[in-house]
């Protein structure tokens, strides 16, 4: 019982975040998911309403490491930013999912950053 609060807590939560969020097409947005397992990013364009690019830890080249730890994260942040960076996109909106600015969260940011990202 108190896992389905938690968790409809994190949502209700992350729809109020992103609402204040300002959507524009020059600055899409980087929306990061963490699961136990892996951790997967993905730059959305709101105004459209699509995803331009995507990347997570369980991807074939990123497989032979583990999803869960900061090393994978840090990749995940390279690829990302090196996708986006194909994409034309440089400055995004970091949305961080509700989760702490912390660890794996912390380490793809950090990554995307020095891919090239502008937050």
């Amino acid at each position: 019982m108190a896992k389905n609060l938690k968790t409809a807590a994190r949502r209700t939560a992350k729809v109020r975040r992103n609402l204040r969020k300002v959507a524009a097409p020059e600055r899409p947005r980087l929306s990061v998911f963490r699961s136990s397992k892996h951790i997967y990013a993905q730059i959305i364009d709101d105004v459209q309403g699509h995803t331009l690019v995507a990347a997570s830890s369980n991807e074939k080249d990123l497989r032979g490491k583990t999803g869960a730890d900061v090393a994978a994260a840090v990749a995940v942040g390279k690829l990302i930013a090196e996708r986006a960076s194909k994409a034309g996109v440089k400055d995004v909106v970091f949305d961080r999912g509700g989760y702490i600015y912390h660890g794996r969260v912390k380490a793809l940011a950090e990554g995307a950053r020095e891919g090239g990202l502008n937050f």
